[in-house]
């Protein structure tokens, strides 16, 4: 799980870098505009990093902060598609879709480790 993590939260974090050029707070009609971005950014990040260590310590919380992760994978994605039909023309740079694409791969990659990780904790405590 250590590694499907890593690259999930990699993209991520990519992504938001990506988001900041593309000026998301206004897509998102954020509060405070960038600053509210930035402060949603601290949090978001400091998260999925705390989870990392939680992962690599196999932490009893790490399964928690693995389907996090995911999940904030998979919303990425599904988010940017719907701002894609909704006819928005943020994050339709090669690189950028790429970037949204391998978010939600990866987040596949690490639900398939975490249900894996969730398999073995049962068997241990049967």
């Amino acid at each position: 799980m250590p590694r499907s993590y890593f690259w999930t939260m990699l993209f991520l974090i990519l992504h938001q870098i990506d988001a900041a050029y593309w000026k998301e707070w206004e897509m998102f009609h954020f509060p405070g505009g960038v600053q509210g971005f930035l402060v949603f950014n601290l949090a978001a990040i400091a998260l999925v990093l705390a989870g990392y260590r939680h992962v690599l310590l196999a932490s009893p919380q790490a399964t928690l902060y693995a389907g996090v992760c995911a999940a904030l994978g998979v919303g990425t994605c599904l988010i940017h598609a719907g701002f894609a039909l909704a006819g928005l023309e943020q994050f339709h740079l090669p690189l950028s879709m790429a970037i949204i694409g391998l978010c939600l791969a990866c987040a596949v990659w690490l639900l398939r480790d975490l249900r894996r990780a969730k398999l073995h904790l049962a068997r241990k405590a049967a």
